[in-house]
């Protein structure tokens, strides 16, 4: 192998194959990074078997050729590198990296003991990457607790020409219903929700391809192809908390409310509650603990006036999910009953995002 290329390219590629393969891994020839060089440029590859990634990046091949190297290390020295090309070259049993006035040499892992990066599974359909946000705030609900993973992963699932995401920790979901250009039947997934917030990060071009079959899921776009074995557990049906009827209603922009969070939030005291009232024309937010604070924020009101809690931080999040936009808040009265948050003008990617009352 022998190869020129810019290493600000190749320290990216490098730092997102190893952001989307985080899993830590006692086999060195997992912890490695396949490079392929041929006339088309280089793909870097890994795998910790549950996850494949390959990302093509351009570069000029003098020699074809096909390695196996220390993923971390190649990721350093590539990220400390200020010249403006690296050549990447074969040397004996190590990998040169070479620059005007420097040498960094890499050993070579066994190639023959590595897997392979097996090919996506078929494609289903694809989706604009301007909707990818959305995708990433559904992730963002999704638990961390390894110990439920069912609650780890994101559902995606196909309604007509629709696709429909779905995140939850229990405490609160997140449900993006966005547009999308099916090829096949499906999907119905239970993906990562690690890997789909990584895929909304990196990806960028026109669109971005789902593959999915029984057993994995996979993510394309111009220059990357990311894998992972899909979750297998039932997962929960949103609609009991978007259909059932609202008994009160709150419009304004979310940012305006989300401002007044954080200015109250501190005094929430330990019990960590901040207080939503629902009044004529406003909103009020209340909080008391650590001292206390009262502030109100103007609001289009519609039916019964509630008074409903919180825990702070899941309402910042969900406020959070919306940006500057408009949104409709609906009510429920009572104990444990879900409040939705949903945009209040419609969209091209309708989001909604439910948080549960704390009991008071």
């Amino acid at each position: 192998m022998d190869l020129t290329a810019s290493p600000k390219v190749l320290a990216r590629a490098a730092a997102d194959l190893l952001r989307l393969l985080p899993g830590r891994t006692l086999d060195p020839v997992l912890s490695g990074v396949v490079l392929e060089a041929d006339v088309d440029g280089v793909v870097l590859a890994g795998t910790d078997r549950e996850r494949g990634v390959r990302l093509h990046r351009t570069a000029r091949v003098h020699r074809a050729g096909r390695l196996l190297v220390p993923a971390r290390p190649l990721a350093e020295v590539l990220r400390h590198l200020d010249a403006p090309e690296v050549r990447l070259v074969l040397e004996g049993s190590r990998l040169a990296l070479r620059t005007p006035g420097a040498r960094f040499a890499l050993p070579l892992l066994d190639l023959d003991a590595h897997p392979g990066v097996r090919a996506a599974p078929p494609a289903l359909g694809s989706l604009d990457t301007a909707l990818l946000p959305r995708a990433a705030v559904v992730a963002g609900a999704a638990s961390r607790d390894d110990a439920l993973p069912v609650f780890t992963g994101v559902h995606l699932t196909r309604r007509g020409d629709r696709l429909v995401l779905v995140g939850t920790d229990r405490f609160r979901m997140a449900v993006a219903d966005l547009p999308w250009r099916p090829v096949a039947e499906g999907p119905d997934l239970l993906v990562p929700a690690g890997v789909l917030t990584e895929v909304s990060r990196q990806a960028e071009g026109a669109e971005v391809v789902l593959h999915g079959d029984a057993d994995r899921a996979g993510f394309g776009w111009p220059g990357a192809e990311v894998t992972t074995a899909v979750l297998d557990a039932p997962f929960p049906d949103e609609s009991r908390h978007l259909g059932a009827p609202f008994d009160g209603t709150v419009e304004l922009p979310a940012a305006d409310l989300a401002a007044a969070l954080r200015r109250v939030a501190p005094f929430a005291g330990p019990q960590a509650t901040v207080l939503l009232d629902v009044g004529d024309g406003e909103v009020r937010l209340r909080a008391t603990g650590t001292g206390d604070a009262d502030e109100s924020v103007k609001a289009s009101t519609g039916g019964d006036r509630i008074s409903t809690g919180y825990q702070p931080r899941y309402l910042a999040d969900a406020l959070g999910a919306f940006g500057s936009d408009r949104i409709r808040i609906g009510l429920r009265s009572g104990h444990r009953r879900a409040t939705v948050l949903t945009t209040a003008d419609p969209t091209a990617a309708h989001l909604h995002y439910v948080v549960m009352p704390k009991r008071l």
